[in-house]
């Protein structure tokens, strides 16, 4: 059966994000656990994973990194090796753009989904979040950092985008998003905030909110409830 799967808003590996990551800690099976700072290659990996790194050990999980940071790393058979037997894989923060261009249709990701199918935790926060989804909304034009358009990303979540920051500034991609792509549901999840999937339920964890936007219509969800309207993860990626 699949592992837990998390979309976190942004502003991890700080506190308010007690109550996903612990929640992922629990639900770690044996195997090592994973930081994969592909997001943050361009802004500094090394501290991405220091935070990452210190933040999970003080929850009980040593983790270490699995450095790919370009599509050459995302290639190698030792990564690929070490990703299929990794039980935790977490996807930090960064340029929305970089991870889904590194690891789409890579052996590095599809071992890491294959992990996943078989009971590893996967989770992405900010541009990690948005890469898991089968669409991650980049900058349309330059420099309006608020317009978006769609690239195409991992897949894990289908006709999915989402909205990170939404409490602080995604909620303003919405109109931009669904002009590019209005066919695509999208998630906006807070800071410090996380939608997680958990045995076919979608559920809203942290101290903020996790809105699902479809066309006109918006739900809101607190901690603890149940999120609707959104769908299920892939069980195979697309064939490249």
């Amino acid at each position: 059966m699949p592992g837990l799967l998390a979309l976190v808003g942004g502003d991890e590996f700080k506190p308010g994000n007690e109550q996903q990551d612990q929640r992922l800690v629990a639900g770690t099976p044996r195997g090592p656990a994973f930081v994969i700072p592909t997001a943050a290659a361009r802004q500094g990996s090394e501290q991405a994973v220091a935070h990452a790194t210190r933040w999970f050990r003080g929850l009980g999980l040593e983790l270490v990194e699995l450095p790919v940071l370009k599509r050459t790393d995302a290639m190698k058979d030792s990564m690929v090796d070490e990703a299929a037997r990794g039980g935790f894989f977490y996807l930090v923060g960064g340029d929305p753009g970089h991870v889904a261009q590194v690891l789409r249709g890579s052996a590095v990701w599809r071992a890491m989904f294959a992990a996943w199918l078989g009971g590893a935790v996967l989770a992405g926060s900010s541009a990690g979040a948005m890469a898991l989804c089968s669409h991650t909304l980049v900058r349309a034009t330059w420099p309006n950092r608020f317009r978006r358009r769609p690239l195409e990303a991992l897949g894990a979540l289908p006709k999915t985008a989402v909205l990170p920051h939404y409490d602080t500034f995604g909620e303003r991609w919405i109109g931009s998003a669904q002009e590019a792509a209005p066919e695509l549901t999208l998630l906006g999840v807070d800071e410090r905030s996380a939608a997680v999937w958990e045995e076919g339920i979608w559920t809203a964890y942290g101290p903020g909110s996790i809105t699902v936007v479809r066309g006109s219509k918006k739900a809101r969800f607190e901690a603890g409830q149940e999120i609707s309207g959104l769908r299920q993860p892939a069980r195979r990626l697309r064939a490249e």
